[in-house]
């Protein structure tokens, strides 16, 4: 196995910078994911690490190996396109097979291997077929198989389970991340998804226009996020912003959003005192860190329901804060109609402040 170093790595297409001097290391047996919105540099630089791109600057290191100048071939990586990239005038048992045979491993090993990998992937019965003759969801397994076949230093695998339908997504969801801990094998993960990188992941790098905006261990992104971008984009639903106006008094900090007055409890308070608040910030908070009842809540506000997400365990209430929605999770069914006054308070401890001009968080 290997660990993955990357380096001031640099990449533009014209003019467009597409990897922005990201640099990151990927311990042995580690699984990494690159987790950002389309176009934010994940696939690229994942491209890179595989040598299907060439970097503009940088350094790539698998294993103790500069591999920069090396072809794919050469760098023991496997990887998982989103696009399949199958052989159309190969039945399935031979794609999977294709890495095994280049590599002259004896047949019986060759059938062994390809057969496991069918099992486990749910193909079985598939194997006689051409990929033609597959949903678009079979053929991103067959792809998955031919990585998983090979047992490489490193797996490189770019939205895998993209095309899987809800249920079986999460079946390989936890099957991915049992045979990774049990191979031990290095894996980068690119994803959009959040729920995904949350629960597959040891470790998670978010990136935004080509950088990284914090790389840490999931609870760490939902719990301590960096700065708005992480904040807002690690959640679902989304953690509430409000911008608030700051006013200091007797140690004290209070937080003027043009709709509430939020008194910060002395713990917070001094934090943002000892920071030196800017005098405009962006208050956060977590839509289950909202407490709301029909009745009145001390310390709490009147606010009008805009509309309810009931989801069966849960229900998601929305209402207006001049002109955005905040929602807050309600473990469990809440009857209300558009219109009804509720009543809500913040979980105050659980507050996220951010300075409103660099985005980076103070609290």
């Amino acid at each position: 196995m290997a660990r993955v170093v990357v380096k001031d790595l640099f990449k533009r297409f014209g003019k467009v910078v597409a990897v922005d001097h990201v640099s990151f290391e990927v311990k042995d047996g580690e699984f990494m994911v690159l987790l950002g919105p389309s176009g934010c540099g994940k696939t690229t630089t994942l491209r890179l690490i595989a040598g299907l791109e060439t970097p503009d600057g940088g350094e790539i290191y698998i294993g103790d190996r500069l591999v920069n100048d090396l072809p794919p071939k050469d760098r023991d990586v496997a990887m998982v396109f989103q696009n399949y990239a199958l052989y159309p005038h190969m039945k399935v048992y031979d794609n999977i097979a294709f890495p095994l045979r280049i590599r002259k491993l004896p047949k019986e090993e060759i059938d062994r291997r390809v057969r496991e990998v069918a099992k486990l992937l749910r193909i079985e019965e598939l194997l006689d077929r051409y990929p033609r003759q597959l949903s678009g969801g079979q053929q991103q397994r067959v792809a998955l198989g031919r990585a998983l076949v090979r047992q490489p230093q490193v797996f490189l695998m770019d939205e895998p389970l993209s095309n899987l339908d809800a249920k079986l997504r999460v079946y390989m969801r936890a099957e991915l991340k049992r045979l990774q801990r049990e191979l031990g094998i290095t894996t980068i993960y690119v994803t959009h998804d959040q729920a995904e990188a949350m629960t597959m992941a040891d470790r998670i790098a978010v990136m935004n226009e080509g950088k990284i905006m914090q790389l840490a261990e999931p609870h760490v992104l939902y719990h301590k996020p960096a700065n708005l971008f992480v904040a807002g984009f690690i959640g679902a639903p989304a953690m509430n912003f409000l911008d608030a106006s700051v006013n200091v008094r007797d140690g004290e900090v209070e937080l003027d959003t043009g709709v509430f007055r939020i008194r910060l409890p002395r713990s917070l308070s001094e934090v943002l005192v000892r920071a030196g608040p800017p005098s405009e910030v962006v208050f956060g908070i977590r839509p289950e860190h909202i407490t709301v009842s029909k009745s009145p809540i001390p310390g709490g506000y009147q606010v009008e329901v805009f509309v309810t997400e009931p989801l069966g365990s849960e229900t998601i209430i929305d209402f207006k804060h001049g002109d955005q929605l905040v929602k807050v999770r309600y473990p469990g069914g809440f009857e209300a109609v558009p219109g009804e006054k509720v009543y809500i308070a913040f979980q105050l401890e659980q507050a996220h402040i951010f300075d409103k001009k660099t985005g980076n968080a103070i609290v």
